[in-house]
């Protein structure tokens, strides 16, 4: 695979206020990534700095192997053949859905945009839906729309900016999926703003979590989810507890829940540990600890539990919607791990 969008140590300032501290970063052609983080953490002023819209202060910003960005240079965003999908789509309103699809190649000769527009009706699974206007689509239908909108001039690159957010939470996972399936189709490069990780999931190759102008793990969702590299990006994927971990006088590393395997990366922490503890890390086990269930979230398929333990830290425990457990009752439970994941105490967040 080739390198097809490439961030080199990029800056990006408002006054004297940094806002994108050094970014580096890169996509590879074919592939879908994800600027994933809380509100205010610089993803959307890095992706308008992609396509063009705002100047780097430091840095610069390769697209298929030429700088289009640098201090002091900005190509224009009509130079860069970058597509955009927006969070309010932009659809024109007076304007039939073939004629939205075909808006931006409207240079071409008419009955090869004609053919385009066809194909990409079919591609998003909407071919008889060419005469209709947009308030005559669902939410789902016309994000569909704008997508195929984006890719009709073949785009080198695609970024989305919170495409999802203003849909309700089931349609915003299965209509990702969706987008997903559409884009591998097509073989469009792109990337993904969100603050929403189960859109990030459903829908990346490759993550990247960001905090405070920072990435600070640029990985795939299983690698984010299992093997986190600092306490931010365990606390914001997925949910857990954190234990703390104490090493016995024998060097083994023991838990209230019990003794944990050796890792390799304790030896590098010093003074006091604590280990991440996922909803699915935890087991029913007969001769296990005792724990009170104390809180209860039924979700369909799987009930999320709360336990607590007897040295009053709550820990998670998930299961299948049939264990039917009460408010109060005692559930023994152990460890089943295949790997751990430990922070020193002193780590800040």
């Amino acid at each position: 695979m080739n390198k097809l969008l490439a961030l080199n140590n990029v800056r990006i300032a408002y006054d004297d206020t940094e806002v994108v501290k050094g970014i580096t970063y890169d996509l590879q052609a074919g592939e879908i990534g994800c600027l994933l983080g809380p509100s205010g953490c610089g993803k959307t002023t890095l992706l308008r700095a992609i396509a063009g819209f705002e100047p780097i202060r430091a840095g610069s910003i390769d697209l298929k192997q030429s700088t289009v960005s640098r201090p002091g240079k900005v190509l224009a965003p009509e130079q860069r053949h970058i597509g955009m999908v927006f969070q309010d789509f932009a659809l024109f309103p007076h304007l039939n859905v073939a004629d939205n699809i075909g808006f931006g190649i409207s240079d071409r000769p008419g009955k090869e945009r004609r053919k385009r527009i066809e194909s990409l009706l079919r591609l998003v699974e909407l071919p008889d839906a060419g005469s209709l206007f947009p308030h005559q689509l669902s939410g789902g239908q016309q994000q569909r729309i704008a997508l195929a909108r984006a890719l009709a001039p073949e785009p080198s690159l695609l970024l989305m900016d919170e495409p999802f957010s203003s849909m309700d939470v089931d349609l915003r996972e299965s209509l990702a999926r969706e987008v997903r399936e559409i884009l591998k189709r097509e073989g469009t490069t792109a990337l993904l703003v969100t603050h929403d990780q189960h859109e990030a999931f459903a829908m990346a190759d490759r993550i990247a979590v960001m905090q405070t102008g920072l990435i600070q793990q640029w990985d795939t969702a299983f690698n984010l989810y299992h093997t986190p590299t600092n306490r931010f990006v365990a606390g914001f994927i997925g949910q857990g507890a954190l234990l703390p971990v104490v090493r016995d006088n024998r060097g083994r590393l023991i838990s209230e829940l019990g003794p944990l395997p050796e890792v390799g990366t304790e030896a590098s922490i010093t003074g006091n540990m604590e280990m991440l503890l996922r909803p699915d890390d935890v087991v029913r086990q007969s001769d296990g600890v005792s724990t009170e269930v104390v809180g209860k979230a039924f979700r369909g398929a799987d009930i999320l539990y709360r336990l607590r333990l007897q040295s009053g830290t709550e820990i998670l425990y998930i299961t299948h919607g049939r264990d039917n457990f009460t408010l109060g009752e005692t559930l023994s439970v152990g460890l089943d791990l295949d790997h751990t994941v430990l922070f020193s105490v002193a780590e800040s967040v």
